[in-house]
């Protein structure tokens, strides 16, 4: 007796119809309701009993949606010429609308620049404050402390206030009590004036409460000695400094350090995080005194008004290895006593340098970018600027409604600061300006842009200096120059660029 098998692919075929003859029949399948007969009988069933698996429905984000304000002032008029039957005539009408809209509000759209300034243009990307440092759980202080840690700050004020905030940041890292820094004398800044002088420092020390431990004064068994010093400044490369300082902590117990431009960040927990961002942006605040003087000093501005940042003093020049054309014969000598042993660079290496945007923008480069931007030469502005500023002509030539510290406060108020003093007053009254402009992105603006982001104040710009060199060295001039401007700088202030915003801030898409 001969037993016939059955292919392998009979056995597949006959399971494949034994699962689909069960979907089919199934209650849950869409099918269900159709039955064989049925098929088979049109007259029995129509079109429209046939159950349906997508359907279209008005979007949510259309009847249930926040409306944007529609802006105070129009761009201009819109007439639709319709052709055709009423419903083409109808699609035609409902597109210009929303054609109106979209050019009403879109940052790309090519208007005329002579009808608009840079502000009124629609931003895409904001930064703002992350929430897990508003918002976080903090983790609790250790119950003993791994030594004291003083920050040795330098320079400007804007330079040692981001040093001792690095420095916050660092002693929560490594769990250490914090000592209250002293800022160093440098005869180069004219400077004379302290922390104290500077910041509110109980208030400092409240705002502080759990995120570290910070002291006035060292006890009397560690302040008898001097700090053990852990230069970390001068390192190249990523530097950690659990690895690099915490041994020298735990054993000398009493440190100081100016911290590494290079430091790792990206290894700090977020209690430590933490503790750097509430430190720069809410904890310290200038000593009343200074507060008080800074609301007399924004008061005495006509409002609105631009707070703009030039910096072209000789010693900036200098230092940027740059030649310029066109100065006169007295900026010229103060730049080459600025300029010791730094020599300009010159041929193709200074086209190549400037196109990099290594040179600082003149006052007269700086009034025809803000021309290009439709700013309007009677627009208020405030200089939070230094002194010694060089060929100031070639702005209030153009831009006449100009302020100073030295015109608005009296002669005794201004003669009595030093550098600390007077740029804490600039950097008052750019975070509480109406716009802030930045034409070289030092520490104070990286300072200013990020404490105006805090307070939700957006309309700020560093102007390029490479968007500049490039366009002229390409021969671009008049309406081509102006043009190319507008646009690379439209392009950044609609994409939130260049304000090198730290981990405090994320990115906001609107």
């Amino acid at each position: 007796m001969v037993v016939m098998k059955k292919p392998l692919s009979f056995s597949i075929s006959l399971f494949t119809l034994s699962l689909l003859a069960l979907i089919w029949f199934s209650p849950s399948s869409p099918f269900s309701r159709i039955s064989v007969s049925t098929l088979s009988a049109k007259s029995k069933i129509d079109i429209w009993s046939v159950r349906r698996l997508v359907e279209w429905r008005p979007c949510k984000w259309w009847l249930n949606g926040d409306l944007t304000a529609l802006p105070a002032e129009s761009n201009g008029y819109i007439r639709v010429d319709c052709y055709g039957g009423l419903n083409q005539m109808r699609r035609d009408v409902s597109t210009s609308k929303g054609l109106s809209v979209l050019l009403f509000r879109s940052p790309l759209y090519p208007r005329s620049t002579s009808k608009i300034d840079i502000w009124s243009v629609r931003r895409l990307v904001e930064w703002r404050p992350c929430k897990w440092w508003l918002n976080g759980d903090l983790t609790a202080l250790p119950a003993e402390s791994n030594g004291y840690i003083r920050v040795d700050c330098y320079g400007g004020l804007n330079q040692m206030r981001r040093d001792f905030c690095d420095g916050v940041g660092i002693a929560r890292l490594l769990n250490a009590t914090l000592v209250l820094p002293k800022f160093e004398v440098a005869a180069y800044w004219n400077e004379s004036s302290g922390f104290a002088d500077v910041f509110d420092v109980d208030y400092f020390i409240q705002q502080m409460n759990s995120f570290v431990k910070i002291v006035k004064e060292l006890p009397v068994e560690i302040a008898s000695k001097e700090p053990f010093p852990v230069d970390c400044s001068k390192r190249k490369g990523q530097f950690d400094y659990v690895e690099s300082v915490l041994p020298s902590l735990l054993e000398h117990h009493y440190i100081s350090f100016t911290p590494a431009m290079s430091q790792r960040r990206d290894r700090y927990p977020l209690h430590a995080k933490a503790a750097l961002c509430q430190a720069c942006y809410s904890a310290l605040r200038l000593t009343r005194a200074l507060e008080k003087k800074g609301s007399e000093l924004l008061q005495a501005i006509p409002k609105p008004f631009l707070s703009l940042h030039l910096r072209f003093e000789p010693d900036m020049v200098g230092y940027s290895q740059c030649e310029y054309t066109g100065l006169s014969p007295e900026s010229m000598e103060a730049v080459e006593a600025a300029r010791g042993d730094r020599k300009p660079w010159t041929g193709e290496a200074a086209t190549v340098w400037r196109n990099r945007g290594k040179c600082p923008l003149t006052p007269n480069e700086t009034a025809f970018i803000l021309q290009a931007l439709s700013i309007p030469t009677n627009t208020n502005i405030y200089l939070a600027a230094g002194d010694g500023l060089m060929e100031l002509g070639g702005l209030t030539s153009v831009y006449t409604n100009i302020f100073a510290k030295a015109n608005l406060l009296s002669d005794e108020d201004f003669s009595s600061m030093h550098g600390n003093t007077k740029a804490a007053l600039d950097y008052y009254v750019s975070i509480n300006s109406d716009s802030y402009v930045a034409t070289y992105f030092g520490n104070m603006d990286k300072m200013v842009a990020a404490m105006r982001a805090f307070k939700g104040l957006f309309k700020t710009l560093l102007l390029s200096r490479r968007a500049f060199a490039e366009f002229t060295s390409r021969g671009l001039k008049g309406k081509e120059l102006t043009e190319a401007l507008w646009k690379a700088h439209r392009d950044d202030f609609v994409m939130g660029r260049g304000s090198a915003l730290p981990d405090c801030f994320c990115e906001f898409r609107l």
